[in-house]
């Protein structure tokens, strides 16, 4: 289910979902940022986003940068999704059956859709 299909052009409440790891990551040999907007594609959860960070480093204390000659390194990387609460509730549990290891955020959001308002 799209956003535009689950919302129209009103606003919702929902929640900000975001899944950290790292740009190289795999999970049945896809990179982890693809087989999670695929899972969320196949389930019609929503539409999600993928950013790669400059650096950062996290639970392990490794600091990852991108420098000049470095650009290959193993950067951070965000995949975020603005859902309604029970296809963030369902995106996870489907993570979490699948044994991804991946650290996520919950938010509550307000959201919605900016532009030309549909005519009746």
């Amino acid at each position: 289910m799209s956003f535009e299909t689950s919302f129209g052009n009103a606003s919702a409440n929902g929640i900000f979902l975001r899944f950290y790891t790292h740009v190289h990551a795999r999970h049945d040999g896809l990179l982890v940022s693809e087989w999670v907007l695929e899972l969320a594609k196949r389930h019609k959860l929503g539409g999600g986003s993928v950013f790669r960070a400059t650096a950062g480093f996290g639970r392990h204390g490794v600091l990852h940068h991108e420098a000049f000659f470095e650009l290959a390194d193993d950067l951070p990387q965000k995949i975020e999704f603005l859902l309604s609460e029970p296809n963030a509730q369902t995106l996870l549990r489907l993570v979490r059956e699948a044994g991804v290891d991946l650290v996520y955020a919950w938010s509550p959001v307000h959201f919605g859709i900016l532009g030309k308002e549909e005519t009746a």
